[in-house]
Formats: structure tokens, sequence, C-alpha cells
């Protein structure tokens, strides 16, 4: 194989990913902060910078260096006796990411030949560390201890049973019974594993130093408004760490700037508890606010999920926010599972009660107006009327198809106009609707852009030497459209939905701009289910909603019945290879069809 059919798969797994709506893309802060945890506000706390601007004048930018190999210096000490002494431990040690923290802990104390027993909603970071340490694993359901005394008397055997729970569990904000977990551990002689990343500076810290912890971990980047973690436990396990903790001895040391602001947050989180109680002030308001409202949601911490399951609903509700100046983001599956999207909202101890009902203001009106089971999003926003058509692959006959739909929008809209935004090749697509649909020549308005290479968007601009910009098609194309605004338009696209416009942005990107329902031309015959029902996936996962299916080619009944059992909602046509292609005999096709569903669109 050559090297450039692994590239292939990477696209095609990614295209499939996209198709999904399991897209990530970095996007900038943007808007006010109820999104990080930043809980409370030390990010930008003046202490803390100076700390660090006052450590890098002193020990330099940077330890290029191992903390074993001249990476360590009496910033750590200070710093890991400060961790050690707020949780009340006999010491401590600083990793660069509470990632590494965890995986040094599970795979230094646990092998092949132990039990762990993980929290259902335990972190990524957690769930990858103990599938690194070869241990037996087996998961409890969230929170329930019965399920645990169960598991744990099933493997009375092993030689260490370790229990790993969070104890504020990041995506729904709830917490883990700590007390009750000791005491399970003492009865099962088991030891407790806790990561405290997002309760370390809100909750008071349990300084009991417990036989049945094994360790404790809490992170830099949460409340203390930094990076790093903080392993706390026995000078024997900590020790171990320093020499079998791989992620330790092998990674190379946190700047001192860092280590001196975390030294610093610490300390203010520690003695000034009035930002964490105005963190748990501000979520109690938002919640109230949003339970009065009818919208339920989770947890008891500063993190105010809200579960909304669909993942372009919680997309469209998170974009409202955001357009609102609320930096408020979605999370969706993998993250969470699949039908649990969701918003998770951040309260930090910087937000005044005026902002908290402002947004709760604006997530009441968006999450309203978006209820479950709401398919016409897009046809139902303001703007032109009409629909796209679009085709599930090359040559299946979607500007014959739009000739048609043409010809029959007229019968019952003479008010209708056709426009393909994008031409590509010298064959115009436009003509031959003109031909076609023979209607008069002002009905059919000239594409907004024309290359001549037959090929995609993509390839014939590059032929072309030009650059297709999404935003540049859409605001030319409403601009034709809001011309002739009481006409009714029906656009056709240059290509299949996922048909690259350039590096960026895809057909599927141009429809969601134009809000635009969308009717769909696929073949007959063997191979559409696949393409057909991808491309109807796509549209869904966009909130495009699919409004027909014309399939074109030889009668396949076959297809057609798994095609309607697939899209129960949406009406399929059957249109022939026509003999004699002509307006009288596509006037034939249209007299044999049921075009309710266009009596609906155009009324």
């Amino acid at each position: 194989m050559t090297s450039g059919s692994l590239f292939d798969q990477l696209h095609t797994e990614l295209d499939a990913w996209k198709a999904k709506g399991l897209e990530r893309s970095l996007t900038a802060p943007a808007g006010i902060d109820f999104t990080s945890n930043n809980y409370l506000g030390l990010s930008t706390d003046p202490r803390v910078i100076r700390a660090a601007r006052e450590a890098m004048n002193l020990w330099g930018a940077g330890l290029p260096a191992a903390r074993l190999l001249r990476g360590h210096n009496s910033l750590y000490s200070k710093a890991e006796a400060s961790a050690a002494d707020w949780l009340g431990t006999e010491a401590a040690l600083l990793f660069p990411t509470g990632w590494q923290a965890n995986l040094a802990v599970l795979t230094s104390f646990l092998k092949s030949q132990d039990v762990a027993f993980s929290d259902s909603l335990n972190h990524a970071s957690l769930i990858d560390g103990l599938r690194l340490s070869k241990a037996q694993r087996t998961i409890f359901n969230h929170n329930d201890m019965d399920d645990l005394k169960r598991q744990l008397a099933d493997h009375s055997g092993a030689r260490r049973r370790i229990i790993v729970v969070e104890d504020v569990y990041s995506m729904d904000g709830d917490r883990a019974p700590i007390e009750t977990l000791l005491k399970i551990c003492e009865q099962f002689d088991a030891y407790l594993y806790v990561d405290h990343a997002h309760s370390i500076g809100l909750y008071e810290v349990h300084r009991e130093a417990h036989p049945r912890f094994l360790a404790r971990m809490f992170t830099g980047g949460k409340a203390l408004g930094l990076c790093a973690a903080f392993v706390c436990a026995s000078k024997t396990v900590i020790d171990l760490l320093i020499n079998k903790g791989r992620s330790f001895v092998f990674t190379t040391a946190l700047p001192p700037p860092t280590v001196a602001a975390l030294h610093e947050a610490m300390t203010i989180a520690r003695n000034e508890r009035a930002l964490a109680k105005r963190a748990f002030r501000n979520a109690k308001q938002l919640r109230d606010r949003l339970h009065s409202a009818g919208i339920p949601t989770l947890g008891e911490s500063p993190i105010v999920p809200i579960v909304l399951g669909e993942t372009q609903r919680s997309l469209e509700v998170a974009q409202r926010a955001r357009d609102a100046g609320f930096d408020i983001r979605a999370i969706r599956p993998p993250t969470v599972p699949k039908g649990q999207s969701r918003l998770r909202i951040v309260c930090h101890g910087t937000h005044s009660l005026e902002i908290v009902n402002q947004l709760a203001d604006v997530l009441i009106s968006a999450i309203n107006g978006t209820q479950q089971g709401e398919q016409d999003t897009i046809s139902d926003h303001a703007g032109p009327k009409g629909f796209i058509v679009c085709g599930t692959d090359t040559d299946v006959g979607k500007t014959i198809g739009s000739a048609a739909l043409l010809r029959s929008t007229r019968l019952l809209c003479p008010n209708v106009r056709y426009l393909k935004p994008m031409q590509t090749g010298s064959d115009s697509d436009t003509e031959t609707v003109v031909e076609l649909a023979d209607v008069d020549r002002s009905r059919v308005l000239s594409p907004v852009l024309e290359l001549p290479l037959p090929a995609s968007v993509d390839q014939a601009a590059l032929h072309s030497n030009v650059e297709v910009r999404m935003n540049d098609i859409v605001e030319k194309t409403k601009a034709t459209l809001n011309k002739h605004p009481d006409d009714f338009w029906i656009l056709e696209t240059a290509g299949g939905i996922r048909v690259p416009m350039n590096p960026r942005e895809d057909q599927a990107d141009l429809i969601g701009a134009l809000r635009l329902p969308v009717v769909l031309i696929a073949r007959s015959s063997l191979g559409t289910l696949n393409h057909t029902l991808l491309t109807a996936e796509a549209l869904q996962s966009r909130r495009i909603p699919l409004k027909a299916l014309i399939l074109i080619g030889p009668e396949h009944k076959a297809n057609k019945r798994t095609l309607s059992e697939w899209l129960p909602n949406c009406p399929i046509m059957e249109m022939p290879h026509f003999e004699h292609l002509s307006p009288e005999s596509i006037d034939q096709w249209i007299r044999t069809q049921d075009w309710e569903w266009l009596k609906c669109l155009t009324h």
C-alpha cells in the first residue's frame, strides 16, 4: 500500500466523525466565562501573577530537565509542603498535569494480581490509568455503595483492592460519599484513591490521615486557576512514586513561575473562603431560576449541568448563549454518553448575581425555544422561503430533479425562482434547468460563482487559482435572494453535502448558513442505501430538515422499502430515466406524484 492510502483512511475516519456531529474545533474565549474551571478567578489574581513574575526574575522562565535531573529547587519543596499540609498528609509530589498524576499512582500501585473498583462516571484520566495498570478492573454504578460492596465481596482473594473515585464528578457536578467509602474500605480490606480536582478550593478539606487512603490528588487547573497537580500521601507512597512513577520520572519539571504561582494560589484559596461561598451562591441562584422555569439541572457544586439530550439542540442553545455574550460550550458524546448531550455551566466566585440572572434569562429563553422534537428550526427561520436540492453522489440526476421540481413548484407557486450558487465545469446546469423546466429565463438566475474545471469546488478553485470562502458565497447568495423577498426559491448545490468548498468548509456548511430545508436526489439502484442514509444522518446532525427524497432510475422496490423504514417521516418519490427527456415527459411524471409535502412548503 502507498503512504497516501493511510491518509485516505484518516480522511474517511474524520468525515465519519463529522457526519455524526462529533467534530470539535479550537475556539478562542469570547464573552463572560461560564465554561472554564477557574472557580475562584485566581488565574488573573494580581497576587498570583506577582508571585510568578518574582519567580521568573529569580529562577528564570523554565528548568528544562526532569525533577531528578536538575529540574528541582526549593520552590518545588515549598509548594509540595504546602499541598501536603492542606490535605493533612506526610508528603506530596508535584506533577505537570492531573492526567500524569493519576497515571503515576494507578500504574505504580496496581498490578495484574490486583483489582481496581472504578466509579462509572470517573474521568478519562482515571480510566486510562487503570487500563495501563494491568490490574483487573471492575466498574460499579455511580455512587452505588451496594453495588460496590457486591463487587468487593466477589474479589476477596485479590492481593490489593483499590477503590477509585472523584470527590466531585466533573460532568454531573455531584459528590462521592467519602466517609462511607472509607468505612467500606475498612470492612473489605480495601484502599481509597480520590481525585479532588473539582473540589479543592471549594469544599472544606478532609484533613484526617485515614489509614485507608492510598493517596489523594488535586489539580492546579481548576479552582487554583493554573495547571499541574499534587499527589498527597504518606512519605512511603511519595517515595515510591519518585522512583517508580514513569510519568514523573520522565517528565520535564514545571517552570518555576508556575510553581510559585501555585503556592500563592493555594494560600489564597485556603485563607479566603468568601470566593468559594460566592461560587456556591451563584450556582444556587442559577439552579433556582432554571428550576422555576421547569428546566432541571444536575449536581450540587458550582458545576451546573443542563442535560438537553440531543447533540444539535445542545449546540444551538450554547450558540444562543454565546450570541448573548456568555461563553457557554456544549458537551457531547463521547465525553458524555449518547443521548446525554448537555450544557456544562461553571459558576465562578467572581460573577455578580446580576450577571447570573442575565444568563438565566438567556438560557430559559433559548431552551424553551428549542423544545425536544422540534424538527424544522431552519425552515421556520425568518428569511426567504424555499428549499435546496442536493445529491448523494455525482451524476445522480440532481439537475434533472431540480428542473422537475421547478416545473412542479410553478404549478403551486407562480413566483418561484431557481439559483445554483456555484457552478463548476463549462456545461451549464442553469441552462439545462431553463430548457427542461421551460420557464422564463428571468426565473432562473445566473450562479454567483462559476469555475471552468468540472470538479469539486475546492479542486476547481485550485485549478483557477482562486479562493472560495463560504461567507462570500452566502452573502452574495442572500443578496440575490433578498432582491426578490416574496418569491419561493429552489437552490441547487454543486455536489453532495460533504463536497468541500475549501480545506475547511463544505456544502453542508453552506446549506446550514442559508437556513433552508433540503430535497435529496439519489440513485434508485444498488449502493444507494449507504449514500442516502449517510447523507440523511449528516443533515439530521446539523438539524437541517430533509423534506423529500427523489430516487432516480429503474424502480427498485426493496431499496424504497428500506429507505421508507429508515426515514419514516420523509416522502419518497421515484423518477425513471426518461426515454425522451423533455418538459412534456417531466409533466407526465409530475401528474403521477403526491405533492402534499411541496404544498406545505409553498403555503
